[in-house]
């Protein structure tokens, strides 16, 4: 069966069974773990106060070092609210996947291919549907 006609197909279905429910519960669980882990190495540096060494040198130095830091500590922190965010979606996705309604276009209805969902477990939108929603 080529990939088309097995898109084709899984248009024409109203959702997934047990099986292919259960088998994006265990992607969905593993890359929860992951971003899990993610997520706490990125609260860590942020709570980390370790000054690298720099007490003893120069004061202009130091004033350099702090507006690096301050930028790069913005960039993790905006790194860490993007990892809870998909931590959550993920999270959602499980309770579509309890629900049943789990991989259902929320704009189209249809039922979005299995290739997506491997690549992107948390998506909600077909590709087309995103499409749409971009030339808007």
């Amino acid at each position: 069966m080529s990939l088309e006609t097995n898109n084709v197909m899984e248009k024409e279905r109203k959702r997934f069974n047990d099986e292919e429910l259960e088998e994006f519960r265990l992607l969905i669980n593993q890359k929860l773990v992951d971003a899990n882990i993610d997520y706490t190495l990125l609260v860590a540096s942020l709570s980390n106060n370790d000054n690298h060494g720099t007490d003893d040198t120069g004061r202009a130095f130091n004033m350099m070092e702090d507006g690096s830091e301050t930028l790069s500590r913005e960039e993790v922190a905006q790194l860490a609210a993007r990892q809870e965010k998909f931590i959550q979606s993920l999270q959602a996705a499980l309770v579509r996947i309890k629900n049943k309604t789990y991989g259902l276009c929320r704009v189209k209805g249809t039922l979005i291919p299995k290739e997506r969902l491997r690549l992107v477990p948390h998506a909600t939108m077909s590709i087309d549907a995103k499409n749409e929603q971009k030339k808007r």
